[in-house]
């Protein structure tokens, strides 16, 4: 039932009629205010009932375009009252004195429904208004995040670049803005190249500011390392940034692979944190996962990390991923994708063949490029990071 307030604008000419009706109509407890004419009608009117004979055909589409109205007549056969339907009015009623209910019931729908489009074009305002200013946060968001990406891969090593005789190419493809995988590679000295290769879980900015850290912390631990027992130095890194993540509390592991090249000796020192899939290292024609298992990083207190190590061959290449790539092979368990990853990196040469037989569709190969055009590539499930070392072809650089 309308609200007792709910003033409805009756327009008949003055006389019993016209009172009769108006009692019929406030039946309902609603109020009725009578007038001969239109524009007699208060501003406060809910809705209009006019009698077809009073109202000039002239002026029915004015009156429906200002109110919600229904028009009575005593014949069927008005034609004032047809002329009134055609302008666009509610609804009709013949004979209300005789139909007092059914006009009373007509008016309380028309009310109600004039009510409910009231509330949803006010709600589709306040949602225009909230879309709106939805819309200037994210785009300062968006600007942030692609902010925070260009800065994140200016952290990133030159690529490629030759130290050595050992060369590092990587590819690294975000998913969203910023990326959780990170890498480095870096001449120690004369005799030593360190590297590592991290996948933070989750992607995004909390898994970047991670990577942040991984970066800021192994420059530190580097310049702190005096370059004697190259065994100790990668489970000794990982056994820190355990703690560091831990100490953090923000929820945040990592898989990592840290790795120490003695050029001298030709020698792999390396310790990992459940790194998946296993670096792949090709030599003779031949491609073997390295040996090793270890704890993920950041998620147990006092973990100890192996040290574990390899002899490198002559010509070799070193191909490691991120476990983004495993979503993008073909192979209905773990172990079909993994032998399936070991197969293309034999047949791969470069990062860039790799890549390219990922069929993912055109991929950005130039760093400014993907940053530019973040997120990286909504064809991802997860950020897709590519690393490969190759040497020993340039020993002199």
């Amino acid at each position: 039932m309308p609200a007792a307030n709910e003033l409805i604008g009756l327009i008949d000419a003055p006389g019993p009629e016209r009172d009769a009706l108006a009692e019929t109509i406030a039946k309902d407890g609603l109020a009725v205010v009578a007038v001969e004419r239109p524009d007699q009608l208060p501003a406060t009117a809910s809705l209009a009932v006019a009698r077809s004979r009073v109202v000039p055909s002239s002026e029915w589409a004015a009156l429906a375009r200002r109110l919600p109205t229904l028009v009575v007549s005593d014949d069927r056969q008005d034609s004032d009252l047809l002329q009134a339907v055609d302008a666009g009015l509610v609804d009709y009623v013949i004979e209300p004195l005789r139909h007092g209910h059914l006009l009373r019931r007509i008016i309380r729908r028309v009310i109600e429904v004039n009510r409910l489009a009231e509330e949803r074009e006010h709600d589709r305002a306040r949602l225009a208004e909230l879309n709106e200013r939805l819309e200037t946060h994210l785009a300062m968001l968006r600007m942030d995040q692609q902010a925070g990406g260009q800065i994140q891969r200016k952290l990133l090593p030159p690529r490629p670049q030759t130290v050595g005789g050992v060369t590092c190419d990587y590819w690294l493809a975000p998913s969203l803005y910023l990326s959780g995988d990170f890498l480095d590679f870096q001449r120690f000295d004369d005799r030593y190249t360190l590297f590592y290769f991290a996948d933070v879980s989750g992607h995004g900015a909390s898994s970047a500011f991670v990577t942040v850290l991984l970066k800021y912390l192994s420059n530190r631990w580097q310049n702190e390392w005096d370059g004697q027992s190259p065994e100790c130095l990668a489970p000794r890194w990982l056994a820190a940034l355990n703690r560091e993540l831990l100490d953090t509390g923000i929820g945040k592991h990592a898989t990592l692979f840290v790795g120490v090249i003695d050029r001298e000796r030709r020698y792999l020192h390396y310790s990992l944190g459940a790194q998946l899939p296993m670096p792949l290292l090709v030599a003779d024609g031949e491609v073997r996962p390295l040996a090793g298992e270890g704890m993920p990083v950041g998620l147990f207190p006092h973990v100890e990390y192996p040290q574990l190590g390899c002899p490198l061959p002559a010509t070799f290449r070193l191909c490691l991923c991120s476990d983004g790539i495993l979503e993008c092979l073909p192979g209905e368990t773990l172990d079909a994708r993994l032998r399936e990853l070991e197969r293309r990196v034999l047949a791969s040469e470069t990062v860039a063949e790799l890549r390219d037989g990922l069929a993912l569709g055109k991929m950005e190969d130039d760093d400014d490029l993907i940053a530019e055009h973040a997120p990286g590539h909504e064809e991802l499930p997860d950020d897709l990071t590519i690393m490969m070392l190759s040497g020993f072809g340039n020993d002199n650089a």
